[in-house]
Parts: structure tokens; C-alpha cells; sequence
């Protein structure tokens, strides 16, 4: 096919009516921003056939005239789409080279399209529609990461690490319960993206420019060809609303933020220092100059890139916040960051959920742990079972593994006169209580670490996701 190009049009630049003088050169190149919004095209090309099918249903076009356009715009996708269609400067952005090429193919039918429509509603719609499509796409990687770490906690429910606060030590946990942490915060993410969506359900074509048009109400039928719950209420807020893009941006941002945390522990834990998890040689790379190192590269990029994310955000936040009613220019600053944020979270998810598939906790951590220091709540407990107060229990269980650190023992291995001078309500029963797998399966609490409710959670998730499953078949 023979590439098309608008520059053989003999026609004044749509955008230059009331000028006498051409646009400079640079002032063109510099003001396009087609090289970013092109991506739109094809939510471009759908609010256009509705919004024909619009000026039908008002008598602003005949059933020829529309099937025209109609035919014009398939026509315009499959140029586009097969790479048949060249961009210029001269025309800024999607909807001028669109409505150009259309024009051209169809004469002054398609000089009819633009009838009670603005690109200020365009643009609205566009790029409403597109944060709409895109929130439900990443909530679908969500869903697959989900899945991955679902099974992993299922894999990993007898196998005890030590949780953390401080990056110190602190209490035996499940490795299960780790991993259906972040299956929280993943599920936190998904929930905020979908709300948002809901938010974006509201169709913005029709407001024109800024006021509303004179040319008939058919708003209501708009939204509802386009599969929008309903139309937008001011047309002022209409065109100058990119809130949907903040919260998808923040919505991600958020997501960066878990995938971060979660890889800061990955490379901890990958570290000879601490050598509790192994990853797969695939997901991992080497040194150019040291042969033994084995680098949990993906984690460590995936966690730099939550600056970029976090970046995008605070454009478009710094864009919008001094921004008057209604549409300015500085609004075409909105998509480069939406469509970078989106464009990295796809391809980061992916590429974490691939490396948590081939992750594993080795079995054999806490038999070469030898501090026991994690069970000293379990022994301020069992104090307080005994009828102390718990502040006193605190301060004898201190002093206990103070003294245990002092003599570099562990607190098993303190004999029971010494347990005896601290509390006289320390007995023998005191050496079964520091068991990791009791410690772990005491703690019965709702959320809690212990087998039976790690295995409650497992449970309510896999019927969460079963749920969803079935909703989407």
C-alpha cells in the first residue's frame, strides 16, 4: 500500500483560520504533540464514529454521509495500524491529522465531523477512555502476580523465617504469612485501581470547548454507545479534569511503591550475609569481572524504577496545580507520564511475577539460626500466664537476654538457677516454650502467623480468586 501523506493537501491548516501568517517552524515542532498522542488513535477513531452516529440521530448528517464517514474512519485504523499513515508537525495532534485525512478521503462530509465537538472534549474522551482500559489491563497483571504468590504461600506454610522490625530480628513467622502480606497490599493496589475506574466511567463528549452545544442533547444515548455509566455533569470540569490520570498515576505509583519494599527484602535475603532464598539463574546475572557472583539484578531494577513512577505522579501533579478553569495548553503535559507509568508497570510486573515463580525459601534457615532471641516475647508470655504483670514480665525477659548476650549464650541454654534469681516463677517448662513452631503457632490471633489462621487466609483468597474467576468466564 502507498504511504499516505496530508502534506499534498492544498487546504489552510485547520488551526490557522483567523491568521494572515504560517506558524513558525519551530513554534510547530515545539507544540506537537502528536509524537505522544498518537497512541490514542484508536479511542480517537471510536468517540468519532460515535459522535457521527450523534450528529446523525440530529439531522446534522444523512444516512450516506455518515456511512461515508463510518467507511472513512475503518479506513484511517488500517492505515494507521499497518503503518501506512505519516505524521507531520504542521498537523499537532491525532484528532487534526485524523479529521485531515478524512477530509481528504471523503471530501466536506468529513469537514461535517467536527460539528459541536471540541478536541477540548476530544481529548477528554480519549484520554478518559484510554486510563479506563488501561486500569483494568494492569489490574490483570495483578491478578497473575496474586495468583504466583497464592501458591507460593501455599508452598511455603511450614516453612518458619524470622520477622523483622529494624531490620533486626524480632519474631518467628511463617514464610506464608510473608507472602500473603503483600498478596494484602497487592489486593489494597487492585482495589484502588478499580475504583478509579469507576470513577472514569463518565463520558466527556459533548461539552464542546467549554460551555455545552447548541446542536441537541444526546448525551445520555453518547455515553451509552461508548459503554460509559453516564455522562460528565459540568462541561467546564469536563475538559479540564485530568484527575482520573493523577489517580492512575498515583494508583501505580502505589503498586512501584509494594514491588519496591518487596524487592528491597529479595536482595537482603539473596545476600550472602543472610542466604534465605534462592532465585532462579534466569532472573539473575553476573559480573564482567568476578565469576562467582550470582546478582538478583531484577529486583535491584525494579526497585530503581519506583523513582521514575513516583516522577511521572509529581509532573502531572505540579502540571495541574496552578491550572485555571478551563482547558490550557500546559494539559497537553498529561499523557507522556500516563503513558510511561503505564507502559513501565506492565512490563515490570511481568517480569516480578516471573522471578517469584522460580523464588524458595531454604528449608534448612532456622536450624542454622542460633540465636533464640525471637521467643523472648513467648517468654514474657508465659510469665504473664503465670500471673505478672507484663511490664515487669518485660523487664525480667531484658534482663534474661542481656545477660544470655553477655555470656554469648542462647536463652535455652541458660541453667535454671540463673532463671530462678530473675523470677522465682520460672520452672522447666520454660526449655519446651522455645520451640519456633510453637512460637509461630501460638500466635491464634485473627491475621495471625499461626498455621491454622495462615491456612484461613489461604483459603479465603483462593475462594476470593475463584470468585473472580467465574465472574470473568
Amino acid at each position: 500500500m502507498k504511504k499516505f501523506s496530508i502534506a499534498s493537501i492544498p487546504q489552510k491548516p485547520l488551526l490557522r483560520g483567523r491568521f494572515t501568517k504560517e506558524a513558525d517552524e519551530r513554534a510547530q515542532k515545539f507544540s506537537a504533540s502528536h509524537p505522544v498522542d498518537r497512541a490514542l488513535y484508536r479511542q480517537d477513531i471510536r468517540g468519532s464514529a460515535a459522535h457521527a452516529t450523534m450528529l446523525r440521530s440530529i439531522g446534522i448528517l444523512n444516512q450516506k454521509e455518515l456511512n461515508s464517514i463510518l467507511k472513512g474512519l475503518d479506513q484511517i485504523l488500517k492505515e494507521i495500524e499497518s503503518g501506512n499513515f505519516i505524521f507531520q508537525d504542521s498537523l499537532e495532534d491525532i484528532h487534526i491529522h485524523i479529521e485531515s485525512r478524512l477530509t481528504a478521503l471523503i471530501g466536506d462530509t468529513g469537514a461535517k465531523l467536527h460539528t459541536g465537538r471540541s478536541r477540548n472534549d476530544q481529548v477528554a474522551f480519549d484520554f478518559r477512555l484510554y486510563c479506563r482500559e488501561i486500569s483494568l489491563h494492569v489490574i490483570e497483571h495483578l491478578d497473575l502476580l496474586t495468583l504466583v504468590l497464592l501458591r507460593k504461600a501455599k508452598e511455603h506454610e511450614n516453612i518458619l523465617i524470622p520477622g523483622y522490625t529494624h531490620l533486626q530480628q524480632a519474631q518467628v513467622i511463617r514464610a506464608a504469612h510473608h507472602f500473603l502480606a503483600y498478596i494484602e497490599m497487592f489486593e489494597r493496589d487492585r482495589s484502588r485501581l478499580w475504583d478509579a475506574s469507576l470513577r472514569m466511567n463518565e463520558c466527556p463528549l459533548g461539552v464542546g470547548a467549554i460551555a455545552g452545544t447548541g446542536l441537541g442533547n444526546l448525551r445520555a444515548k453518547l455515553a451509552a454507545k461508548l459503554d460509559f455509566l453516564r455522562p460528565t455533569s459540568n462541561s467546564l470540569d469536563t475538559v479540564s479534569d485530568r484527575d482520573f490520570a493523577l489517580e492512575l498515576l498515583f494508583s501505580i505509583s502505589m503498586i512501584a511503591l509494594h514491588l519496591s519494599r518487596f524487592c528491597e527484602e529479595i536482595v537482603i535475603w539473596f545476600s550472602s550475609e543472610f542466604s534465605m532464598i534462592e532465585l532462579g539463574e534466569a532472573w539473575c546475572t553476573g559480573s564482567s569481572l568476578m565469576p562467582q557472583k550470582k546478582n538478583p539484578d531484577m529486583a535491584e531494577l525494579i526497585r530503581g524504577k519506583t523513582g521514575r513512577f513516583l516522577g511521572n505522579l509529581v509532573n502531572l501533579y505540579t502540571t495541574m496545580k496552578a491550572l485555571p478553569l478551563a482547558y490550557n495548553r500546559d494539559m497537553q503535559e498529561d499523557k507522556e507520564s500516563v503513558f510511561d507509568s503505564v507502559q513501565q508497570i506492565q512490563n515490570t510486573l511481568t517480569v516480578f511475577t516471573g522471578m517469584m515463580e522460580t523464588l524458595r525459601f531454604k528449608e534448612d534457615i532456622l536450624s542454622r539460626q542460633k540465636n533464640d532471641f525471637m521467643l523472648a516475647t513467648d517468654v514474657a508470655e508465659f510469665l504473664v500466664k503465670k500471673g505478672l504483670p507484663f511490664r515487669k514480665a518485660h523487664t525480667i525477659t531484658s534482663t534474661l537476654v542481656r545477660l544470655a548476650a553477655e555470656q554469648e549464650k542462647c536463652l535455652k541454654d541458660m541453667d535454671i538457677k540463673t532463671l530462678k534469681t530473675l523470677s522465682p516463677l520460672f520452672d522447666n517448662s520454660f526449655y519446651t516454650l522455645l520451640n519456633f513452631e510453637k512460637s509461630a503457632d501460638a500466635k491464634t490471633t485473627y491475621g495471625g502467623t499461626a498455621l491454622k489462621e495462615v491456612r484461613r487466609q489461604i483459603k479465603q483468597f483462593e475462594t476470593l480468586f475463584r470468585k473472580r474467576g467465574s465472574q470473568k468466564s
